[in-house]
């Protein structure tokens, strides 16, 4: 088991005293009967959209406006980017690592095996040809992802 920094820590309880859930960034593009849905659950076929949310909105001053929330991730950047010669991790794996400390041991464990899972049942499905062959595969990829919703590995 890694030792996590003092940092990592620190973060993990300034998100437990927001006491706010992380706001999925993953985007599913649905299909259903010939309509076209949006959602942060996953479904079977869904394409995987990534969104990144805007951080501020400038005036035309030039000035630019900030919200706590906004100015509370940068913050959180700034640390992992600090951390970054601890733990090697980017910004983006050091706030996941941070959600994954509130995690049981076991659903630490699903998550990690998710974390290798996916990708390889993602590319399957991107490779596989029309028919009972990409069913199969997409029906992987839907109950991957939604474990992986359902274990809050995100």
């Amino acid at each position: 088991m890694k030792v996590l920094p003092l940092a990592l820590l620190l973060f993990n309880t300034m998100a437990i005293a927001q006491g706010l859930p992380h706001p999925s960034r993953t985007v599913y593009r649905c299909e259903s009967e010939g309509k076209v849905i949006y959602s942060d659950e996953p479904c079977l076929g869904a394409k995987k959209v990534d969104v990144e949310p805007t951080r501020g909105l400038n005036k035309s001053t030039g000035q630019e406006l900030q919200g706590r929330d906004v100015r509370n991730e940068r913050f959180r950047e700034t640390v992992a980017d600090a951390a970054q010669p601890l733990t090697g991790m980017d910004a983006k794996q050091f706030d996941q690592a941070g959600r994954r400390q509130r995690l049981s041991a076991a659903d630490q464990r699903q998550c990690r095996l998710l974390d290798q899972r996916l990708p390889a049942a993602e590319a399957a499905e991107r490779a596989a040809k029309a028919g009972a062959e990409l069913v199969a595969a997409q029906r992987q990829v839907f109950e991957l992802r939604k474990a992986y919703r359902t274990l809050r590995c995100e």
